[in-house]
């Protein structure tokens, strides 16, 4: 059973940090791709970071020079680490995955097959 599982949202000012972690079972981190999205109040969800099963990365432009996607295959974690926080960042943020097309890095929502339930980040002062 393909489980994905966030943890790391928060409250956090502006200008802060927070890392998030996405734990997946059920299948192996070698053969997939996950990407990290958010969707605001109001909002469409978006694509924020992706990482295809060897490691290239694709990121939003909103998330260039701030976010960093990373992968520990061992552990099968795969992290978010947010910089640089803004107000318009409060969202809720999700993984998900998709079986792997080695050097194509998954970018749509509705390329991805499993999803997790999202966590909330808060970006207020």
């Amino acid at each position: 059973q393909v489980q994905l599982v966030e943890s790391g949202g928060g409250s956090v000012q502006p200008g802060g940090s927070l890392k998030l972690s996405c734990a997946v079972s059920g299948f192996s981190l070698d053969y997939y791709g996950i990407g990290w999205f958010r969707q605001a109040p109001g909002k469409e969800r978006e694509a924020l970071a992706c990482i295809d099963n060897e490691g290239n990365t694709v990121y939003a432009d909103s998330a260039k020079g701030r976010f960093t996607i990373s992968r520990e295959n061992k552990k099968n974690m795969v992290h978010l680490q947010m910089n640089t926080l803004k107000p318009e960042d409060t969202a809720v943020y999700s993984c998900a995955a998709r079986s792997g097309n080695p050097g194509h890095v998954y970018f749509r929502t509705d390329e991805y097959d499993y999803w997790g339930q999202g966590t909330q980040v808060t970006v207020s002062s």
